[in-house]
């Protein structure tokens, strides 16, 4: 059985046009692991995947830290969460089936992302569009 692809939902949007454009990427490179092809094309997927969205976690966080974020902190914690994650599913990606890892990948991403996207970026939105609002900055 195929494990389910990572989906991209306008549900989770934050109303940030960057982040969202990260966002909605993150789910497409993830939506790419459907355990077809060979296993260095995979690894290749894995680790371009990883480093996307430690891309992403770092321009998240430098946003939080311009505007002074209070929850920067906690944040960049749950950040280290998911890092820690990525670099375990990477360690013991070689000894995982393909199918493994593409299920792997899509509860990551539609499990543990979806829901911190939903939730703790959620609460930074409003700081962010206020700081932007008496700023000037659109987006």
């Amino acid at each position: 059985m195929q494990p389910a692809k990572a989906d991209w939902s306008p549900a989770i949007e934050t109303g940030l046009p960057e982040i969202d454009a990260q966002h909605r990427r993150l789910f497409e490179l993830a939506a790419t692991f459907r355990g077809e092809g060979d296993q260095i094309r995979v690894m290749k997927s894995l680790a371009m995947l990883s480093d996307y969205a430690n891309t992403h976690l770092r321009d998240e966080e430098a946003m939080l830290r311009a505007i002074d974020y209070p929850g920067l902190d906690a944040h960049c914690e749950q950040h280290r969460l998911f890092r820690a994650m990525l670099k375990a599913l990477l360690d013991e990606a070689r000894t995982l089936s393909l199918d493994q890892i593409a299920g792997r990948i899509a509860d990551l991403i539609n499990g543990w992302f979806y829901h911190h996207i939903l939730t703790v970026d959620a609460e930074y939105v409003p700081a962010v569009k206020a700081q932007r609002g008496a700023t000037g900055i659109v987006g």
